[in-house]
C-alpha cells in the first residue's frame, strides 16, 4: 500500500493543475445539481417487529380515515388574562380558527377543543388535534404556512397560540459556535506549524471536502428521505477528521523536506507513510459508522452512512487534492516566521520536545501513571451506572420555541401525560364479542394507578378493531410512563386468554419506548461486531495481538468516562447552566450507540497515528522503549494539535438548540479529550513500557496468514534503495523493567541484522 500511495502522491504533485481542475469540476457539478433540488428530511422512527409498529400498521389498515402514519399537529389556545375559552367571544374565535385548520392544505381531520373535550377545567386552555393526509416528511411548505397563518390569526384576536407535533417545522436557529470551532482550529494549526501557508492547507482542503460531502448528501436527499440530522453530523465529523488527516500528511511532508528530499519526493514519501495511516484510520471510522446500519433503525442508518461518506471524502481529498496543493505551495510550507523561541530551540536540538519529556516520565513510572489514569477514568464513569434513555420530543425543544411553549402550556392546563397519550389498539378479530373485549380493555386501563384518563373506544367499520386513548399521569419521558406501557402489555395476556382479543400499545410515546429498548438491546452486539472488525484491521496494521487489545481496552475506558459526563450534565444537571441545558431528563436514546461507533473510530485514529510511528521505528531497529519515545517525538505534537482541533470543532455544537446535537457535541468533545490525552498519551505508553518486546509479538502461524500491508513503509524504503543501516539511531530512553535511565550504562543494543518486515 505504501508504494501505491507513494506513486499517487507524486502523480498528484506533478499533475497538480489537472487534479485541482478535476476536483473543482466535481464540486461545481454536485453543487449545481444540489442547488436545483429540494431535500426531504424526516425524524420519523420506524422499528419493524415491535408491538408499537405492528399496531400502527393495523391502524393504517383498519382506520384509513385517521391516517395513523400521518403527520400530526397540536394547536394550543390560551385565553387572555382574566378570560376563558368557554366565553362567547373567545369560543367563537377558537371555533373559527378550528374551521380554518380544517380547510388548510393536506389536513385530513381536525378535532377541536369543544368537540374533543380538550378544554382545561378552569376554561383557560384548550387544544385542537390536527391529522394530515401525508407523513411528516411529506408535509409541504404550504401546509406549514397555513398552520402558521392560523396561529397568527389567533394572536391577532388576543389568544395565545402555540403549536407542537411532527408537522410543525422546527425553527431555524443560526449559530456562530461552529465558526468559532473552525477559528480555534486555525489558531492551533498556526501554532503547530508556525506558518500561515502550512496552517491554511489543512483548513482549505477540509472545507473543500466537507462542502462536497454536504452537497452530495443534499442531492441524495432529493431522491430518498434522510434524517434531518444527517447533514449536521456529517459536517461535525467530516470537518474534524478532514483537518486531522491533512494535518498528519502536511506534518510528515515538512519532516521529509527537512530531511533533504526534494518536494516531489517528499510528497511521495509523506503520502506513502502518513497516508497509509490515514487510510487505515479512516477505515476504522467508516467501519464503526457503517455498522450502525445493522441495528435496523432508519435514522441511525442515515446518520451513520452520511457521516461515513464524509469520512471517505476526507480520506480521498487528503491523498489526492492535498498533495496537489502542496505542489502549489512549494517550499514555503517548510518555513515560517511565526515560530516561537521554544520551537526554534527544539528544531536546533537544544531542547527536547514536550512529547519526549512526557513519554520519558511515563516510561520511568509506568505503574503509577497507569493506575492513576485508569482510576480517574473509572471515577468519571460512575454516573453512567444510572443512565436512562429516551427520545427527543417537544419537552426538549429550545426554550421559547412554539413547540416548547405548547408542551408547557398543556402541562399547566391538563397535566404532563396529555403531551404523550397512549394509543391502545384492541384487535378483537379473533373474539366472539369485540365490544365486550373493548369494554374489558377500558376497565383494565382505568384500574391502573398511573392512568389519568381513558377515552371511549372507537371501532373500525368492521366493528372488530377498537382504538382507545389512555392518558398517563406522568410525562412521556418519565420512568413511570415506561413502567405503565410495560404493565399494560403484561396484563394484555390475561385479556387475550379471557376474550381472544389482543391489546397493543402504540403512539409516539410507546414508539419512543420501543426504540430505546431496541437500542439498549443492540449495544452489546453492535459493540462486538465493530470492535471485532476493527481489531482484525489493527492486527494487520501493527502485526500484533496485544497492541489492538490494548487499543480496544482504552477505547472502552474513554466511552465509559464520556457516558458518565453526559449523564452528569444532561440527566443530573451538573454544570447545566454552563452548557445551556434548560431541562434535565433521559439521555437521547441514539446517543450511546452512535457515540460508541464514532468514538471507536476516532480512538483508533489516534492509536494508528501515534503507534504506527512507534511500529515504524521498531521495525527499523529501535529498542521498544526508544521506539515509544521516537513515536512521541514525531507524533505527540501533531496528535495533540489534532485532538485540540477536534475538541474545538465538536464543542462548537454544544450550544445548539437541538438536544440531540448538543449532547453529541459535548459527548464527542469529552471523548476526544479522554482518549487522546489520557488513554493514548498516558495509558498507551505506560502499557507499552510494561509489555516491552511482547507488545509487538505475533504467533508465527498467524503471521504467515496475515497479509503484509506495509503501513510502516519498509517495502517502500527497500524500493527506494535505502539500506537498513540508514535507519535513524534509536532514541535514548528509559526501558521499563530495569532498562537504563540517566546515569546508567545502556545495555548492549539487540538490533537484528535483518530488518524485520513483519513476516516470520
Amino acid at each position: 500500500m505504501a508504494t501505491f500511495l507513494y506513486r499517487l502522491g507524486r502523480f498528484s504533485f506533478r499533475r497538480r493543475r489537472l487534479v485541482l481542475m478535476l476536483w473543482t469540476a466535481v464540486l461545481a457539478v454536485v453543487g449545481i445539481a444540489a442547488a436545483g433540488v429540494t431535500s426531504k428530511t424526516t425524524d420519523t422512527f420506524s422499528i419493524p417487529g415491535t408491538q408499537s409498529q405492528k399496531a400502527l400498521d393495523l391502524l393504517s389498515e383498519e382506520f384509513p380515515q385517521a391516517a395513523a402514519d400521518g403527520a400530526t399537529a397540536r394547536v394550543v389556545f390560551e385565553a387572555p388574562d382574566g378570560q376563558r375559552l368557554t366565553s362567547g367571544a373567545q369560543k367563537a374565535d377558537v371555533e373559527a380558527l378550528v374551521a380554518d385548520l380544517g380547510r388548510a392544505h393536506q389536513v385530513k381531520t381536525v378535532t377541536g377543543p369543544y368537540a374533543g373535550g380538550t378544554v382545561s377545567e378552569d376554561g383557560t386552555i384548550g387544544y385542537a388535534q390536527v391529522t394530515y393526509e401525508v407523513a411528516d416528511a411529506d408535509v409541504s411548505d404550504r401546509a406549514r404556512a397555513d398552520l402558521e397563518d392560523v396561529a397568527a390569526q389567533g394572536e391577532r384576536t388576543g389568544l395565545h397560540v402555540s403549536m407542537g407535533g411532527t408537522a410543525v417545522a422546527a425553527e431555524a436557529h443560526q449559530s456562530t459556535t461552529e465558526l468559532i470551532g473552525i477559528l480555534i482550529a486555525a489558531v492551533v494549526l498556526v501554532i503547530t506549524f508556525g506558518s500561515l501557508v502550512a496552517a491554511g492547507l489543512p483548513l482549505l482542503t477540509a472545507l473543500f471536502g466537507v462542502g462536497l460531502a454536504i452537497l452530495s448528501i443534499t442531492l441524495a436527499g432529493s431522491f430518498i428521505d434522510l434524517s434531518s440530522n444527517t447533514s449536521t453530523l456529517a459536517l461535525m465529523l467530516g470537518l474534524a477528521v478532514a483537518i486531522d488527516y491533512a494535518l498528519f500528511i502536511v506534518s510528515r511532508y515538512r519532516e521529509e523536506l527537512k530531511g533533504g528530499h526534494p518536494p516531489e519526493e517528499a510528497v511521495g514519501r509523506a503520502v506513502g507513510t502518513a497516508g497509509s495511516a490515514v487510510v487505515f484510520a479512516g477505515l476504522t471510522v467508516v467501519i464503526a459508522l457503517a455498522g450502525l446500519s445493522v441495528i435496523g433503525i432508519r435514522v441511525l442508518t442515515d446518520i451513520g452512512l452520511g457521516a461515513a461518506f464524509a469520512v471517505v471524502v476526507a480520506v480521498v481529498i487528503a491523498l489526492t487534492l492535498l498533495p496537489a496543493m502542496l505542489g502549489f505551495a512549494g517550499g514555503r510550507i517548510a518555513t515560517g516566521r511565526l515560530r516561537t523561541r521554544r520551537m526554534r530551540a527544539v528544531e536546533r536540538g537544544g531542547r527536547e520536545p514536550a512529547g519526549v519529556r512526557w513519554s520519558t516520565f511515563v516510561l520511568r513510572h509506568p505503574v503509577r501513571v497507569l493506575v492513576a489514569s485508569v482510576a480517574g477514568l473509572l471515577l468519571l464513569a460512575t454516573p453512567a451506572l444510572s443512565l436512562e434513555l429516551g427520545m427527543p420530543s417537544d419537552e426538549s425543544a429550545a426554550p421559547g420555541s412554539t413547540e416548547r411553549i405548547a408542551y408547557d402550556t398543556i402541562t399547566d392546563g391538563f397535566g404532563p401525560g396529555y403531551n404523550g397519550p397512549l394509543s391502545v389498539v384492541v384487535d378483537a378479530r379473533g373474539s366472539d364479542d369485540p365490544r365486550a373485549a373493548a369494554d374489558e380493555a377500558r376497565a383494565l386501563l382505568a384500574a391502573l394507578p398511573d392512568v389519568a384518563s381513558v377515552g371511549p373506544a372507537t371501532f373500525n367499520q368492521g366493528g372488530d378493531v377498537a382504538l382507545i386513548s389512555a392518558v398517563p399521569g406522568s410525562s412521556p419521558s418519565s420512568g413511570e410512563t415506561v413502567d405503565l406501557v410495560s404493565d399494560i402489555r403484561d396484563r394484555s395476556a390475561d385479556l387475550r386468554d379471557g376474550t381472544g382479543a389482543e391489546v397493543m400499545v402504540t403512539g409516539t410515546t410507546a414508539l419512543d419506548i420501543d426504540i430505546s429498548g431496541k437500542l439498549t438491546d443492540a449495544l452489546v452486539p453492535y459493540l462486538c461486531v465493530v470492535v471485532g472488525l476493527a481489531l482484525i484491521l489493527l492486527m494487520l496494521v501493527f502485526r500484533s495481538i496485544l497492541v489492538p487489545l490494548k487499543a480496544a481496552g482504552g477505547f472502552l475506558l474513554s466511552v465509559l468516562a464520556t457516558l458518565g459526563v453526559v449523564v452528569a450534565v444532561f440527566q443530573w444537571g451538573w454544570l447545566a447552566d454552563v452548557f445551556g441545558v434548560d431541562r434535565t431528563g433521559p439521555v437521547v436514546s441514539i446517543l450511546p450507540i452512535f457515540m460508541i461507533g464514532v468514538v471507536f473510530g476516532l480512538a483508533m485514529d489516534y492509536q494508528v497515528f501515534l503507534v504506527t510511528r512507534m511500529r515504524e521505528e521498531y521495525v527499523h531497529g529501535a529498542e521498544p522503549a526508544a521506539a515509544v519515545v521516537a513515536g512521541f517525538r514525531h507524533g505527540a505534537r501533531v496528535v495533540t494539535a489534532a485532538a485540540v482541533i477536534m475538541i474545538a470543532v465538536f464543542s462548537g455544537f454544544v450550544f445548539s438548540d437541538e438536544s440531540i446535537i448538543k449532547s453529541m457535541g459535548l459527548g464527542l468533545a469529552a471523548a476526544v479529550f479522554f482518549d487522546a490525552f489520557v488513554v493514548r498519551m498516558t495509558v498507551v505508553p505506560a502499557i507499552m513500557a510494561l509489555l516491552g518486546r511482547r507488545a509487538w509479538s505475533l504467533p508465527r502461524r498467524l503471521d504467515r496468514l496475515l497479509p503484509n500491508v506495509d503501513v510502516e513503509g519498509e517495502q517502500l524504503r527497500l524500493r527506494l534503495g535505502e539500506a537498513a543501516d540508514s535507519a535513524p539511531q534509536p532514541e535514548s530512553a528509559p526501558e521499563a523493567d530495569g532498562a537504563p535511565g540517566p546515569g546508567r550504562a545502556p545495555e548492549p543494543e539487540r538490533v537484528p541484522k535483518r530488518v524485520p518486515t513483519g513476516k516470520g
